[in-house]
């Protein structure tokens, strides 16, 4: 890439920060390499960062290490102050906040402020969650016993966050953190590192001590060797990763030696299913922006739908109506509602499933191309059409990969046994949703279909005040929610007393 013509025009330029941030220091890597940050609504560069690796890891953990043996005795009034200033901070320069997520991740300036609102519902709600940690006490069978507990924060935790919703991913393992009294090494994806890197500028200013929250932006080719070294490092007490299953597995084992505490939030493959007693406006109207939000690029986004035979034509004629209406193009142009995809990859993975359908006697109602964006650049961006397919079937590629990507697929059945077994037929279980006005048949389902989470005529059911995670190969531990996400970042120390005189 040429230099770049791209000015983000900030209200306050202080907040773009291309350094990385370790000990309170604005620090280049000690190898003095940097990479490039490309709009994938251009394919321009707009930004470089430094390109940290696994030699910078320690320098980073030691800094944490040494600030948790300070910030573990703030008072949890302390802890609640400093989580409202940095909300605070966060919601005044949400308008350079959500310009710099435009360039990052490509999505509209709409869905940024979107992300943002979500993203300091987490600070808001940890805020309070801080002086809501307890301990407990129990009733002895032996005479003269009192046993109670305490809970303790862990010490450092690494955070590995992804490229989709960066300042979110951020924030919901950070907050949860900072709120419990563990300090943080965040390593954000390589396609977005400026976003980490601004909060970290705006935790500064919010009073945070040095070492209490670090970032290392690196590259995609220094990602394994660096989440390793973190995974790895004797000082670090756990790990929250969000992304691939196949390398949640891998950073599983690599916290195995050690038994780092682990939270992974993997992938979804995500089933949607209606009945024909579903109001399908509302169906229609939750999967629009469930399924094409961000370009699909979403962990919990819907990836199959299931649609009962005898609404089969009309909800697929609605659906297809309405999926036309999204408007394509770069994310900082005035009406945008679907931006592109944020990598490359992603289109050809979308293209491949589109072609594999297709094969398979798949119709394309709607979309189905590759298209070419608005900016100046080479590739003019990373844009492919919202998709919808008619005529799916389990033999597909799309029944089987989670696509990442702006297409869904409708597969038809008949009975709702029928349904459940091809919703539950993947290794995957992070969310399902579900569209019937039958209180019992919705009940059964909610005990049934095998996810973490259950969207019961909801699409997008994520809040910070309800627990979010799944099961099966969707990974393990909750990241919101009350009392069960702070739990992840915290020990429970039990004590026992013996008295004399008394029962």
């Amino acid at each position: 890439m040429g230099e770049t013509s791209i000015n983000l025009n900030l209200k306050n330029p202080e907040l773009f920060r291309d350094k990385a941030y370790v000990d309170g220091q604005w620090v280049e890597a000690k190898s003095g390499k940097r990479f490039d940050i490309i709009d994938p609504g251009s394919d321009q560069k707009f930004a470089t960062c430094p390109d940290m690796a696994a030699e910078d890891v320690d320098g980073a953990v030691q800094a944490a290490q040494a600030a948790f043996q300070v910030f573990r005795t703030f008072t949890p009034r302390a802890r609640a102050d400093l989580l409202a200033k940095f909300d605070a901070l966060i919601r005044e320069h949400k308008d350079d906040l959500a310009t710099i997520l435009v360039y990052e991740t490509g999505k509209p300036l709409a869905e940024a402020y979107g992300e943002i609102e979500y993203a300091a519902s987490f600070t808001r709600w940890f805020a309070g969650e801080a002086e809501r940690i307890q301990g407990t006490t129990f009733p002895a069978a032996i005479p003269g016993r009192r046993i109670f507990t305490i809970k303790q924060p862990l010490g450092v935790v690494a955070a590995l966050v992804p490229w989709n919703f960066p300042i979110a991913m951020v924030l919901r393992k950070a907050s949860a953190a900072l709120a419990a009294g563990c300090t943080m090494v965040a390593k954000p994806s390589p396609e977005t590192p400026l976003s980490a890197l601004t909060l970290a500028y705006l935790a500064e200013k919010a009073g945070y001590p040095k070492g209490v929250f670090n970032v290392l932006p690196t590259t995609l080719a220094n990602t394994p060797a660096l989440s390793e070294a973190l995974c790895k490092h004797p000082l670090v007490k756990k790990v929250s990763f969000t992304g691939s299953t196949r390398v949640g597995k891998i950073l599983s084992a690599h916290c195995a030696d050690s038994l780092k505490k682990l939270t992974l939030e993997l992938g979804g493959n995500c089933p949607f299913l209606v009945f024909d007693d579903a109001n399908l406006e509302q169906a229609c109207d939750a999967l629009i922006p469930l399924k094409f939000r961000h370009a699909g690029q979403a962990c919990i986004t819907a990836n199959r739908v299931y649609v009962q035979r005898g609404i089969y034509d009309r909800f697929a004629a609605l659906l297809a109506e309405k999926t036309r209406q999204l408007k394509v193009g770069h994310g900082a142009e005035p009406g945008t509602t679907m931006g592109p995809l944020t990598v490359p990859a992603g289109l050809d993975k979308v293209a491949a499933q589109v072609e594999d359908a297709k094969k398979h006697g798949a119709t394309v109602l709607t979309g189905g191309r590759r298209v070419a964006g608005p900016g100046p650049g080479p590739g003019k961006g990373y844009f492919f059409e919202p998709t919808v397919l008619a005529g799916a079937t389990a033999r597909m590629r799309i029944a089987e990969e989670e696509t990442f990507g702006p297409l869904l697929a409708l597969f038809p059945f008949d009975t709702e046994e029928e349904a459940v077994r091809a919703a539950n037929n993947t290794s995957m279980g992070l969310a399902s949703y579900c569209f019937t006005k039958n209180v019992d048949r919705m009940w059964r389902l909610f005990e049934n279909l095998e996810a973490g989470m259950i969207g019961l005529n909801s699409g997008n059911s994520s809040a910070a005040e309800s627990p979010f995670g799944g099961i099966k190969d969707s990974g393990f531990g909750k990241e919101s929610g009350k009392d069960v996400a702070i739990n992840e970042y915290l020990i429970t120390k039990t004590g026992t007393l013996t008295l004399e005189g008394q029962y």
